[in-house]
């Protein structure tokens, strides 16, 4: 189980406006919630709090969140980002208590290369690339793995095939796709384009040619209005 600690910063006024005000100071509001306690407004420094979250996968770690000498254990339940500048508007921290079972989605990391790949030139596609589990907090696993090795073309895994440390249960159906290998996609070879302005292919019929009048000849346009005598067409010229 991962766990990283981080010091925050105990608020008192909250608000839109407070939380503006905290954003340009270069701090993010927070707040920790859950089992009975009553919310805490937190401020949270915007630098550290992205280095951190640049080293840990959020929705899975613990995180020992610190408050004026206090210590909770707690794990990231939402992280509100601006919709085009991706800054981080506000984080919702939920308290953790031993004995009390929690949601989270923790990564599935397949191992080895599949005989399909190696021999037949097979392409994998990890279909499903996070597990939900339920976990006591204190059991949260960093990952879980799946062994692809014996995998040939035609071949699919499934969540069932998933082996889970004791006291985690898999929420995911267990006939939920995990990774398949597929055929290798066909290449379609392209004629270049120059063999076949010059005729390439041998015994190919020559294209048919429409005469043009003597003034199309020299380049000029056929008149506006003037319709064009498709009786003449493919006359030979005098």
């Amino acid at each position: 189980m991962a766990i990283v600690s981080f010091s925050a910063t105990a608020r008192e006024a909250v608000g839109k406006g407070a939380a503006r005000t905290l954003r340009s100071k270069g701090q993010v509001p927070a707040v920790i919630y859950g089992h009975g306690r009553e919310p805490q407004p937190l401020s949270l420094n915007a630098r550290d709090l992205d280095k951190m979250l640049g080293h840990i996968q959020a929705e899975s770690t613990v995180i020992e969140v610190s408050v004026g000498g206090t210590t909770s254990k707690t794990l990231i339940r939402e992280i509100q980002r601006h919709p085009i500048k991706r800054q981080i508007l506000h984080v919702d921290f939920q308290a953790l208590v031993a004995g009390e079972k929690v949601t989270v989605s923790i990564p599935i990391v397949l191992i080895g290369i599949p005989e399909g790949v190696r021999l037949e030139g097979g392409v994998l596609d990890h279909t499903l690339r996070e597990l939900e589990i339920e976990v006591d907090p204190s059991n949260i696993p960093d990952h879980v793995e799946l062994d692809v090795t014996n995998m040939v073309i035609g071949d699919s895994l499934h969540v069932s095939d998933i082996k889970v440390p004791e006291g985690v249960e898999m929420l995911d159906g267990p006939e939920t796709s995990v990774a398949v290998l597929a055929a290798p996609r066909a290449v379609i070879e392209e004629t270049p384009v120059a063999e076949v302005a010059e005729g390439a292919v041998e015994g190919a019929p020559e294209p048919e040619v429409i005469g043009r009048g003597k003034e199309e000849e020299e380049g000029e346009g056929e008149e506006p209005g003037k319709k064009c005598d498709s009786s003449k067409k493919g006359e030979p010229k005098k």
